[in-house]
């Protein structure tokens, strides 16, 4: 009888070793990225990805730099980039800090010194740049210009490690830069519900859900994100979903000890 329920024992005992193999790899496949890519060494075709540089809007704060071939003369206007205007978010540590630059006023108007009033509302910061070139030229000789945004806030909200604004350096900024720079999702975080908050240049509030399991989000036009975008990553139902596959899974493992201790009592007692 002993032998019996040896082998029975030992013909559940494998089916219950997949059994908990396969819970492991449901529970860690929800947490991958990207999830319809294959698993090869080949390159694979993602599409293209729509990029629209971001354009300015009242309320910008903008670095404005001037440099010419005679010395010292666009002094005046490039010492106003280290002017602080307004507190902003540091793009690593999350503390805050100041953005410094030129304040689009609610006309969309610039001011700067010696130039005057420029308007730049409505244009991407490449337009902005011919446009206070032209201005430049009436002043300077040869001038070189460059402007571009002080103060692109992100904010990414919900399940990632370190929720907070961030005002970033550049603006080519992806879902997953925004998610990288929170600190990545904590495994609570639902994949394949990333929601993207954004106010249009005309007032408009939108939102779309993007699911990052799929390789087909680099195509969305929600990708890279527009300055004060908010980015928030639902948790999974109600956190218990995670819990319970834990707890089951730790059952399992413990119910799978204790059933290989009685076979091998069993084996060694004859």
């Amino acid at each position: 009888m002993i032998k019996k329920s040896n082998l029975k024992m030992g013909m559940y005992f494998p089916f219950l070793i997949v059994a908990i193999l396969l819970n492991s790899c449901t529970t860690a496949s929800k947490l991958k990225y990207f999830q319809d890519l294959p698993e090869n060494n080949k390159v694979t075709d993602l599409g293209d990805s729509h990029f629209t540089e971001p354009v300015v809007q009242p309320d910008d704060i903008l670095s404005i730099n001037v440099n010419t071939t005679e010395a010292d003369a666009g002094q005046i206007i490039n010492a106003r980039n280290g002017v602080n205007l307004v507190a902003g978010i540091n793009s690593s540590t999350g503390s805050v800090g100041v953005s410094s630059g030129y304040l689009v006023d609610k006309d969309g108007f610039v001011e700067v010194p010696i130039l005057g009033k420029v308007q730049l509302a409505g244009l991407t910061t490449t337009k902005a740049k011919e446009v206070v070139r032209t201005s430049a030229k009436k002043y300077f000789k040869d001038p070189i210009v460059d402007v571009r945004f002080s103060n692109f806030k992100i904010t990414v909200l919900g399940e990632v490690n370190r929720p907070a604004s961030y005002v970033l350096p550049n603006q080519q900024v992806t879902v997953l830069d925004a998610i990288g720079y929170a600190g990545d999702m904590t495994i609570y975080g639902k994949r394949n519900n990333v929601l993207i908050m954004r106010k249009t240049s005309d007032g408009k509030n939108q939102s779309i859900t993007l699911d990052m399991t799929k390789k087909e989000v680099v195509n969305s036009p929600y990708y890279y994100l527009k300055q004060n975008d908010v980015v928030y990553v639902e948790p999974r139902r109600a956190r218990q979903d995670t819990n319970t596959e834990n707890s089951v899974l730790k059952y399992i493992t413990v119910a799978a000890t204790v059933l290989t201790a009685i076979v091998l009592l069993h084996r060694y007692s004859l």
